[in-house]
C-alpha cells in the first residue's frame, strides 16, 4: 500500500508552478466578481460567500495536486562532476605560504 504511494508525482516544474498560480488567481478572481454581483442583485451576502467558496474548491481541485499539465517541462541537470584531486583543494593561501620570499 505505501508504494502505491511513493508512485504518485508530487513535483511542478517552474512554469507548471506558475500556470498553476495563475489559474488559481483567475479562478478566484472570477467568482469573486460573480459572487459579489450575484450577492448585490439579491441581497443577500451569503450567496457571496458560498460563489466563492465554490470558486476556491475549484481551484484548488485544479491546481494543487501534481497535474500533468505541470510537469511538461522538467529541468535538464548538468552532469555530476569529478572531485578534484587532493593538491588542487587547498586554499590558495595555504600555496601562498609554503612558497619562500628571497
Amino acid at each position: 500500500m505505501l508504494s502505491m504511494f511513493k508512485s504518485i508525482p508530487t513535483h511542478m516544474d517552474y512554469k507548471g508552478q506558475k500556470l498553476a498560480e495563475q489559474i488559481f488567481q483567475g479562478i478566484i478572481l472570477v467568482s469573486a466578481v460573480i459572487g459579489f454581483i450575484y450577492g448585490l442583485i439579491i441581497e443577500q451576502f451569503g450567496w457571496t460567500v458560498y460563489i466563492m467558496l465554490v470558486g476556491f474548491t475549484i481551484s484548488c481541485l485544479l491546481t494543487l495536486p501534481p497535474w500533468p499539465m505541470y510537469r511538461r517541462n522538467p529541468l535538464t541537470w548538468h552532469p555530476a562532476m569529478r572531485e578534484p584531486s587532493t593538491e588542487s583543494r587547498e586554499k590558495p593561501q595555504e600555496n601562498l605560504k609554503k612558497k619562500k620570499h628571497k
